[in-house]
């Protein structure tokens, strides 16, 4: 039946994600096929250009490159360094400083970066040096530079939260204006790990050097690129002034008059920051175009009904199935990279939550949160991997040791952004 030939073609999807197959090619591949045996091959070879097209076309979706661009002009021109001596100037003196700087830093980066592993090798980069000179140890250097790049998928902008919004067809400036405060949370968590830690092992945190006001005041004065970033694009979808697109696309434009403006936009580095772009633009256009067909499948094949049917057959309501869906987002986070499990398994429950009556924002930042857990969670904790990656010197065990306070106060975090919805509605609900 339709429904077989979907489960085989879901769990081949899955196999393939596993065996590291690049995603995209997995994705369509199983996609076109499953539709083929399923449906009609006709129709299947039809709906693969038809998707695409459309795809390319969608204005929502022209969100994508936009801001990559902006997030590649910040971070190879610069500016990242700016924002991290500023924060170091306020709190380095303090036990564990470095680290707190660096979170600041991470987060402030990410606002207007939306990736999380452009932030943690940027980070890695600029801030990992510092906290070695102050003999930091690797464990709490390391730890804080891959829980810091997690907050990059969160806070707004972000590209993660533009694919869930594409795949479930939910406002993406909602989604933004939701992951204000989850976001801040997060921060704010991340902040409180690391002074226990430092209380606890003060040999893991030096004391810095404390910052004389006429530098601090310096180093303020040159963060005036993210507070005009983020407000613009931020309050701009806060008072509904414009669409995220079109966020997306001043928010590219005043990155390179700012970058030129201070002089670090050069010809080359225009060149490498476009190039750069259009790489991972072309990436995550094919494999969104995958995660579509997908969708597509899903439906044609009648599995998202059928599993619909089946859930209900068990009991399983509320946040009982709230409950079992993050859990199987959890164990799939310690094998899967995080966006193959945004891009597989969210059209298959979407529909299922919505059939509960929940708020499909509220479960997006849910789902983004539980993603940002298995992106710092061993064996395949990608962020790890990445900073891995530009310190080849930290051992990779280190680093997951270093991420355990992190990891619980996530966890402690998404108890309460299931507990109390309102703590991810409230600041949207109030907006509107």
């Amino acid at each position: 039946s339709a429904m077989i030939v979907g489960s085989i073609a879901m769990a081949t999807a899955i196999f393939l994600a596993f065996l590291r197959v690049p995603l995209a090619f997995a994705l369509l591949s199983v996609s076109v096929a499953g539709i083929g045996f399923a449906i009609n091959w006709q129709i299947a070879l039809q709906l693969l250009p038809l998707t695409i097209s459309d795809a390319v076309l969608s204005y929502d979706l022209a969100v994508v490159p936009m801001f990559i661009l902006m997030g590649n002009v910040i971070s190879k021109t610069g500016i990242a360094q700016d924002l991290f001596r500023a924060a170091y100037g306020f709190v380095g003196h303090v036990r564990g400083g470095l680290a707190l700087a660096t979170m600041v830093a991470c987060a402030g980066f990410s606002a207007v970066c939306g990736s999380s592993y452009a932030t943690a090798a940027t980070m890695a980069k600029v801030a990992y040096p510092s906290m070695k000179k102050y003999k930091y140890s690797d464990e709490l250097a390391a730890g804080t530079i891959a829980a810091g790049g997690t907050l990059g998928i969160l806070i707004p902008p972000s590209i993660i939260m533009v694919v869930y919004g594409i795949l479930t067809q939910t406002n993406i400036g909602d989604l933004f204006i939701a992951g204000v405060i989850p976001g801040l949370l997060g921060l704010g968590f991340y902040m409180l790990a690391i002074r226990f830690v430092a209380a606890r092992n003060p040999s893991h945190a030096p004391q810095g050097e404390r910052t004389p006001w006429p530098e601090k005041l310096r180093a303020l004065s040159s963060i005036w690129p993210f507070l005009l970033l983020f407000g613009m694009i931020i309050g701009g979808l806060y008072a509904k002034l414009f669409t995220p697109t079109e966020a997306a696309g001043m928010g590219a434009g005043l990155a390179i008059l700012i970058a030129t403006f201070h002089g670090r936009l050069t010809w080359i580095v225009l060149r490498r920051i476009i190039v750069d772009t259009a790489y991972t633009s072309v990436s995550l256009y094919t494999v969104l175009f995958g995660a579509l067909m997908l969708s597509k499948l899903l439906t044609l094949s009648g599995l998202a009904s059928g599993i619909l049917v089946f859930v209900q057959s068990l009991g399983l309501e509320g946040y009982g199935l709230i409950f079992a869906i993050l859990i199987v987002f959890l164990i799939l986070g310690c094998v899967m990279d995080s966006m193959a499990i945004i891009l597989i398994f969210v059209p298959l429950f979407a529909p299922i939550v919505v059939a509960q009556g929940f708020d499909l924002v509220w479960f997006g930042i849910v789902v983004i949160v539980v993603t940002e857990i298995a992106l710092i969670t061993p064996p395949v904790g990608m962020n790890v991997f990445v900073l891995k990656a530009v310190l080849p010197d930290v051992p990779v065990l280190r680093i997951f040791k270093g991420l355990v306070p992190f990891i619980a106060v996530d966890v402690t975090r998404l108890a309460l952004l299931v507990a109390f919805p309102a703590i991810t509605l409230w600041l949207g609900t109030t907006i509107g």
